[in-house]
């Protein structure tokens, strides 16, 4: 049980920023630390029916209340997730050769097209939370919610599962630590659990959305083979970003055509 909580501590102080008490990042530490790192979308995922529930309660303005979803992820996590999009972005958009792409990842500045793809990322994030927020759709949010695992589920599988870019990078170091099979079937065991909750929520919301966050995971491993040789911290969190993001634009549109 200490060798679980100290896998719990080390997921939550990697990818998140919630205190948490101090573990040393040993193996066994890490062996199953990507069992828990969806628990931190579980946060993500209460806080955000929290504030739209709160926003509707008191009376808040749409717009206030919006904000305040789409910030949400960045408060709980620190952009880190974030920091991995635009990098990718920068990457992906310089049309070099691979190995000069992996140079840029590593690069701490932001480059144009970074930029640009924060604010695309935040407007489009704001657009989907405000058609949700403001039509009182809190089914759609609460499937919202649950995405947020769903996504870090698939993240964790794409960690364990696909080579690796590089043999010194994070995510090889993680891969590396992690009991592999175990880690993959209870993400997948997870992913069962997740899809059969959102689908009882709403089905046709529920089935949209996680078949989405599918497709955004196949076309993720396409861009990390073709372009990367493999996958990186930097693109985990690029999918993740896309994943969370393509969920709720999903979910925007179908709940608005297809009305409870």
């Amino acid at each position: 049980m200490k060798s679980l909580w100290n896998n719990f501590k080390v997921a939550f102080a990697m990818f998140s920023k919630i205190p948490m008490p101090r573990a040393d990042w040993t193996k066994e530490n890490m062996k199953y630390m990507f069992c828990f790192f969806p628990f931190i979308g579980t946060v993500i995922g209460v806080l955000t029916v929290a504030v739209a529930y709160a926003g509707r309660r008191f009376g808040y303005q749409p717009g206030f209340v919006t904000a305040l979803l789409v910030l949400v992820p960045v408060f709980v996590t620190g952009g880190i997730h974030v920091d991995g999009l635009l990098d990718t972005s920068d990457a992906l958009s310089s049309w070099q050769e691979r190995s000069r792409r992996l140079e840029i990842l590593k690069d701490s500045h932001a480059g144009a097209f970074a930029v640009i793809t924060a604010a695309v990322y935040f407007v489009t994030w704001y657009g989907a939370y405000d058609q949700l927020y403001t039509s009182e759709n809190m089914e759609a949010i609460a499937i919202m919610s649950l995405g947020f695992m769903v996504s870090r589920c698939l993240s964790g599988i794409g960690v364990i599962v696909f080579p690796k870019a590089k043999s010194d990078g994070t995510v090889a170091e993680f891969s590396r630590n992690s009991s592999d099979v175990i880690s993959r079937n209870v993400l997948i065991v997870y992913l069962i659990l997740l899809a059969a909750v959102m689908i009882w929520i709403e089905p046709v919301w529920g089935i949209a959305a996680f078949a989405g966050a599918l497709v955004i995971f196949g076309y993720y491993h396409h861009t990390a083979m073709k372009y990367f040789g493999g996958t990186t911290g930097d693109l985990s969190g690029f999918f993740l970003c896309i994943c969370e993001a393509g969920m709720a634009v999903i979910l925007a549109v179908v709940s608005n055509l297809f009305i409870r």
